[in-house]
C-alpha cells in the first residue's frame, strides 16, 4: 500500500534536510537555522524573476520565462520553506498542519 501524499511529502522534506545537514559546514545550529530561513527570500526572488519573464516585463530580456517556470520556482520556494520549518520545529509536520487548520478556520465560512 502506498503511503499518503502528505506523509511522503514530509518524509521527502526530511530527506532533503538531512542531506543539507550532512553537507553543511560546521557553523553552528543557530546559523544553519538562519541561513535556511533566509534561503526562502532567495527563492522568492527567483519566483519574481520568472513572473517578470513570463509577462515580458523586462524590456531588456523580453519573454524569458514561461508560467511553467513560475510554477517550478513556486514549488522550490515552498519546499525551501518546508525544509526551514523542518529545521527549526521539533515536529514540522504538525506545526504546519496546525497552522494550516487555523488559517482555514479563519477564512473559510462554516456551512
Amino acid at each position: 500500500m502506498e503511503e499518503p501524499v502528505e506523509d511522503r511529502t514530509w518524509d521527502q522534506v526530511g530527506q532533503i534536510r538531512k542531506w543539507l545537514d550532512t553537507e553543511a559546514e560546521d557553523v553552528g545550529q543557530a546559523r544553519v537555522r538562519l541561513m535556511r530561513v533566509l534561503k526562502i527570500g532567495e527563492e522568492l526572488g527567483e519566483v519574481a524573476e520568472a513572473v517578470h519573464g513570463a509577462l515580458g516585463a523586462n524590456p531588456r530580456k523580453g519573454h524569458s520565462h514561461t508560467w511553467t517556470d513560475v510554477e517550478k520556482e513556486l514549488v522550490d520556494t515552498i519546499v525551501t520553506a518546508m525544509v526551514a520549518l523542518d529545521t527549526i520545529a521539533p515536529d514540522a509536520r504538525h506545526a504546519f498542519q496546525d497552522r494550516l487548520d487555523a488559517l482555514v478556520e479563519r477564512v473559510v465560512p462554516v456551512p
